[in-house]
């Protein structure tokens, strides 16, 4: 009688919550805290309500473009163009209405225009086989260009009356419209990335483009869509910024791109493709709102406050070199 010997079970282990967590995220959630509890301590007002309710409204149009951002970054490419694009948007609601358009048409017309030039962008770099960073860099000037020679440089004052200048100022629950706005394009944003075969596109491309177009994926229609949407949620933040400021100008947004992109590369998004999250991108939008809020409630210059967003912005490239996560970067310190 033979005895049989069976190879004995070997069960998977189910990977940690932490072991499955964006490290990178996590890390900038606690810079968050961090955040608050000393701009707290030193700026008694900080955490007022009344503080926190005008800083969802400054972290709200960063935030909505970030969302799209999101997506182009996820694909592996960049939008240069998004404050260009946003003060373009702006000075065109202005004209517009002080044209005597209504407000629904003109609305309408903006968020037109910014999806314009989103399928400009993507049309160039996705089917002309442009470096996204080339397009946007010289559509960053041209929309620009085309702002201040509409405009003459001077800033147009929109009504108080009208419905668009409403927006900028109702509050629902104690917070603005666009906060309310933000939140709900943040929702939205997130179901598409993490719900949707249009999130697993994006996501696909970033890491893998040409396994995703030899399924049979139109990688190139996908990553032209997420530009456009750049382009939308960036003539939707300069609908919504004249609204806020009362007057639309084709010197808003400068430097938006920069904030927008800090964001979303501190939120834990790969700067180079293949890994985003909405979660983090909310994140980094709070980081950027909360250093300049809290920079201004301490009486510093704002000056300053561009010169810290683009080391904060430094520092987070320089995470995403060394490592797709932050326990990779200590690996690789560990082994130096």
């Amino acid at each position: 009688m033979t005895a049989t010997l069976s190879a004995p079970t070997v069960r998977a282990e189910t990977p940690s919550w932490w072991q499955r967590s964006n490290k990178a995220t996590v890390a900038m959630l606690g810079v968050t805290v961090l955040l608050f509890i000393v701009f707290g301590i030193a700026a008694p007002n900080f955490l007022s309500f009344d503080n926190l309710s005008n800083l969802a409204t400054q972290v709200a149009i960063t935030l909505i473009v970030a969302v799209a951002m999101t997506f182009v970054i996820t694909t592996g490419q960049i939008d240069l163009s998004v404050g260009s694009t946003l003060a373009f948007v702006a000075a065109c609601t202005a004209e517009l209405l002080e044209a005597g358009l209504d407000s629904s048409i003109v609305i309408v017309i903006g968020l037109a225009a910014g999806l314009a030039w989103g399928l400009l962008n993507g049309w160039l770099s996705a089917y002309q086989k442009i470096p996204p960073f080339i397009v946007t860099l010289a559509t960053m000037s041209v929309i620009r260009g085309i702002a201040q020679l509409w405009t003459q440089g001077f800033s147009v004052p929109i009504d108080s009356r009208l419905f668009v200048a409403r927006i900028g100022s109702a509050k629902l629950l104690g917070f603005s419209v666009l906060a309310w706005i933000a939140l709900v394009t943040v929702l939205v944003g997130g179901l598409l990335l993490a719900k949707t075969p249009f999130g697993n596109y994006v996501n696909g491309i970033g890491s893998q483009e040409e396994s995703v177009r030899r399924a049979g994926v139109r990688t190139a229609r996908i990553k032209m869509i997420t530009l456009a949407l750049a382009g939308l949620a960036a003539g939707a933040a300069g609908i919504l910024t004249a609204a806020r400021l009362g007057s639309g100008s084709s010197n808003s947004g400068q430097g938006f791109e920069l904030t927008v992109i800090a964001a979303v590369v501190l939120g834990g998004t790969n700067l180079f493709g293949g890994r985003g999250t909405m979660i983090g991108t909310v994140i980094g939008a709070v980081i950027t709102g909360v250093i300049a809020n809290g920079l201004t409630l301490l009486g510093v210059s704002p000056f300053l406050t561009p010169i810290v967003t683009g080391l904060v912005l430094i520092l987070a490239i320089w995470v995403n070199l060394r490592g797709r996560s932050f326990a990779d970067l200590f690996a690789h310190l560990a082994r130096r």
